[in-house]
C-alpha cells in the first residue's frame, strides 16, 4: 500500500505490518487516517518507528479511532485517566500482559485496540508477540468451529487485577467493582465480518454452556492452539519510541519477560470498543 509518502510493509503473511511515513505527533488528514485504518484491519497490527509523544499528543492519535477507555483498576499518571503507564525494572514482581490475552476483555464492551508507546527498551529481550485469532479459528476442523460457535464464555478482572492494583484499597476502581461479562467464544468483526476466537489465558474462566471439567479442558486446548499457532503469530522487536497499534477484537498478544532487571517502560493508549457479538 502506497499513499504519498507512507509505506506499509508486512512482518508475516498472517499478521503484522510496519508504517513508515507517518508522524503521529501531528494530526493525521482524512488520507493519512484511512490508509492507518485500513491497514490496521488488513494487518491486525501495526507498528511505527521513532515516535517521540508527548501523552497529549498519544491520546489525540488515539481519539482519532474512537473514545478513550479508562481501564478498570490500574491507576493513572495525574490528570491523564486515559493513560495505561508500563513500567518493568529490577524492582518488578511480574509485568504487564506476561500470558497470551486481549485487553480488558472482562469489560462488557471491551476495547477495540490499544496504543502503546515504549521510549525506554532494554538491549536485549522485551518483544512482544502478536497472534491472529482469524487465522486461530480457521485453523481448526469444521466440526470444532461448528461447536465453538454456539458457546459462549465468561471474562472476569478480579484475579487479574486485584493483586496487581489493590494495593492502597479499591477506591481507585473505574465502578467501584471489578468488572465482569460473559462473551461468545467466536465474535464477528463488525468492520471485516470475520470470525475469530474470542476466549484468553488472562480474563476468561470458564464456558458457560458446559461442565467445569469440559470448560476446563476446552479452554486449555484453545489456549494451547493459539500458544503454538507460530503460522499465525508475528513477533516485534521494539526500539526506543516505538508504537504497537493492534486491534484487540481480533488479536492476541503476549509481552516476553526476558530482560530482567533491565528497564522497559511506555504508556498505553486505548480505544473504546463494542459488545462483542
Amino acid at each position: 500500500m502506497a499513499l504519498s509518502n507512507i509505506r506499509v510493509k508486512p512482518l508475516t503473511a498472517a499478521i503484522g505490518a510496519e508504517i513508515e511515513g507517518v508522524d503521529l505527533s501531528q494530526p493525521l488528514s482524512e488520507d493519512t487516517f484511512n490508509a492507518v485504518h485500513d491497514a490496521l484491519m488488513s494487518h491486525n497490527v501495526i507498528f511505527f518507528r521513532d515516535q517521540e509523544l508527548t501523552l497529549e499528543q498519544h491520546k489525540e492519535f488515539g481519539r482519532r479511532f474512537g473514545d478513550l477507555h479508562i481501564h478498570p483498576a490500574a491507576p493513572s499518571p495525574e490528570g491523564h485517566p486515559e493513560i495505561l503507564k508500563i513500567h518493568a525494572d529490577e524492582n518488578s514482581k511480574y509485568v504487564a500482559g506476561g500470558a497470551w490475552h486481549t485487553d480488558v476483555s472482562c469489560d462488557i464492551e471491551p476495547p477495540m485496540g490499544s496504543i502503546l508507546h515504549l521510549h525506554t527498551v532494554p538491549d536485549q529481550g522485551g518483544d512482544t508477540l502478536f497472534s491472529n485469532m482469524y487465522g486461530a479459528y480457521e485453523a481448526l476442523s469444521d466440526k470444532m468451529q461448528q461447536f465453538l460457535s454456539g458457546l459462549t464464555a465468561k471474562h472476569r478482572s478480579e484475579h487479574v487485577h486485584g493483586g496487581r492494583y489493590d494495593k492502597n484499597g479499591k477506591e481507585h476502581l473505574r465502578d467501584g467493582e471489578y468488572p465482569e461479562a460473559i462473551h461468545p467464544v467466536v465474535r464477528t468483526h463488525p468492520v471485516t465480518g470475520r470470525k475469530g476466537i474470542y476466549v484468553n489465558s488472562a480474563f476468561t474462566t470458564r464456558i458457560m454452556e458446559l461442565s467445569r471439567h469440559e470448560s476446563h479442558d476446552l479452554l486449555q486446548m484453545i489456549y494451547n492452539h493459539i500458544a503454538r499457532g507460530v503460522d499465525f503469530q508475528c513477533r516485534f522487536r521494539w526500539a526506543n519510541n516505538s508504537v504497537a497499534f493492534w486491534d484487540n477484537r481480533c488479536t492476541q498478544h503476549h509481552a516476553a519477560w526476558d530482560y530482567f532487571p533491565n528497564i522497559r517502560s511506555g504508556n498505553r493508549v486505548t480505544v473504546q470498543g463494542d459488545r462483542p457479538v
